[in-house]
């Protein structure tokens, strides 16, 4: 017997409709199978979707487990929909997160008649949406998140629109496995290359002394110091002069922590630009600013999962303080020019030789950062506070001259060493290194020849010594400053012959009140 098929009112044009969507289907297959760059990805998906599906926004909400929140990125639109576009949502508000943990589709014929989703509904009314469609974006191995349609009337979206849209969406949720696959290659890459070229300039610039030398009792409160905070995750903000070593302990912490694989990275926030520093911090996009030629990483990417070392902390300007008091307290940030956020898990050590309570009263710092900076403040001893470890440091540092230098100093005069334990090093072990790479230069035997006649301390007792050190300190200073006509900064100034820094000068000048001779 032979059987015919009747086919009822409509049928022929769901039959039609049926071969455009296989049609589009296929098409979508081959364009995208190969696309890597989500945007052009999404404008392929829009264009194909349009022709056989109905809709006023489409976007695909990416699921971020570690964070446990929904990613939206546009796919089309008719209308402006940037309170949704580009932002991250807590999953538990969005019906995406149920769409994913339950692999079901959701369907709404009516917004208005719509309880469970109470947050999204509500923007949906704002923009007019009267119906939406949801299918999981899930690849064999992944649950990636939700393909969303949504249009302006009541009842868009039927069952065979759901059938198809799963079908599309299996084939989409591969290609964007692939395409974030390969971002994240991308960005790794990237992050290595930065790495790298950072790690070359650490090893290419001079390297004090991996040693902490030292053990006078000052010092080993530091230790026991550092052996307390290293192993937690806590802010330290290490406290003193300058050439007291802070970097030096910065780095002691990170490799007693259990970032200790991963990268130290330093920013002197004083030797930056004020324009440059929330770039150099933060990174930036390509044409974000003149002069932006190409994307940068900033140093709180480069060290993620690290430690950041942000030295002379103080000297941070007012407006960019809001945005590292951000990335401390949650640790998330955006790269300039571009409203992207980048979330990232750094521990910072600061370091400043300034009084930052008494910039907060100025309101020359904010007070919230100084609170966060501060949980873990530790004050590393000056050299005038830890004499015992000046022959220790003296001996060091004529060695490693030493042996840079292919010399050969086998004795150090007693006398030397008192007088070297008797100044009062207002540079620290900075000057004092300094000193004696001077010393190793000028001696011409055996025995190490130090320029004694720069310090011109006496044996004061205890009590006077403070006067007598204050007025050999001043001496040094004003000899300093004729021999470079009284030019303070820069690489021939006085605060470089005297390995400090030219703020520190100017403080101590103010001190001592040395002032420039007027001419004539």
């Amino acid at each position: 017997m032979l059987f015919s098929r009747v086919m009822k009112p409509g049928q022929a044009e769901d039959v039609q409709l049926s071969a455009e969507r296989l049609s589009a289907l296929l098409k979508l297959t081959e364009s995208i199978a190969t696309e890597r760059n989500l945007s052009k990805l999404f404008t392929q998906l829009a264009h194909l979707l349009r022709t056989v599906v109905e809709f006023n926004l489409s976007y695909v909400s990416l699921y971020d487990s570690k964070h446990d929140v929904m990613r939206l990125h546009l796919i089309d639109t008719e209308f402006p929909v940037d309170v949704l576009i580009g932002q991250e949502w807590p999953a538990k508000e969005q019906p995406g997160k149920l769409v994913v943990d339950t692999q079901e589709s959701i369907l709404v014929h009516e917004v208005d008649q719509e309880r469970r989703f109470p947050v999204l509904t509500a923007l949906f009314k704002e923009y007019g949406v009267h119906s939406f469609c949801m299918v999981p974006l899930t690849t064999s191995q992944k649950r990636l998140g939700v393909l969303n349609l949504a249009s302006l009337k009541s009842g868009t979206y039927r069952d065979e629109d759901r059938r198809f849209l799963q079908l599309v969406s299996a084939q989409v949720a591969m290609a964007v496995d692939n395409a974030m696959a390969y971002q994240e290659i991308q960005r790794l890459k990237n992050k290595l290359t930065r790495e790298k070229h950072y790690l070359e300039d650490e090893i290419q610039s001079e390297v004090r002394f991996r040693e902490i030398i030292g053990e006078s009792r000052a010092l080993k409160t530091v230790f026991e110091q550092v052996r307390k905070v290293a192993p937690t995750d806590s802010t330290v903000l290490l406290l003193g002069e300058t050439g007291t070593g802070k970097e030096l302990i910065a780095r002691s912490i990170h490799e007693q922590s259990g970032r200790v694989k991963r990268t130290f990275v330093k920013i002197n926030c004083s030797a930056i630009p004020t324009g440059l520093l929330e770039s150099e911090l933060f990174g930036h996009e390509r044409g974000a600013f003149t002069g932006a030629l190409t994307q940068r990483f900033g140093r709180f990417e480069i060290a993620d999962g690290g430690t950041l070392f942000l030295d002379e902390v103080g000297d941070i300007p007012l407006e960019v303080q809001p945005k590292l008091l951000r990335v401390l307290q949650e640790r998330e940030f955006e790269r300039l020019g571009n409203s992207r956020t980048i979330r990232t898990n750094v521990r910072v050590i600061a370091a400043t030789n300034r009084d930052l309570s008494e910039m907060v009263g100025k309101r020359e710092f904010r007070a919230d950062l100084f609170y966060r900076l501060n949980v873990f403040p530790v004050r590393l001893p000056s050299l005038r506070e830890r004499r015992e470890d000046i022959p220790r440091l003296v001996r060091y540092f004529t060695q490693r001259y030493c042996s840079r230098m292919n010399r050969h100093i086998t004795s150090i005069p007693d006398e030397t060493l008192r007088a070297l334990s008797d100044w009062s090093w207002p540079g620290n072990i900075r000057e004092l290194e300094n000193f004696i790479e001077r010393s190793v230069i000028l001696s011409t035997g055996l025995v190490l020849e130090a320029p004694l006649s720069e310090l011109t301390v006496g044996s004061n007792p205890a009590s006077t010594r403070g006067s007598a050190l204050d007025e050999s300190e001043r001496q040094l200073i004003l000899k300093v400053l004729r021999e470079v006509d009284w030019v303070i900064g820069g690489p021939a100034g006085a605060a470089t012959r005297l390995g400090m820094k030219r703020t520190s000068l100017q403080s101590r000048m103010k001190r001592l009140g040395i002032v420039r001779p007027k001419p004539g």
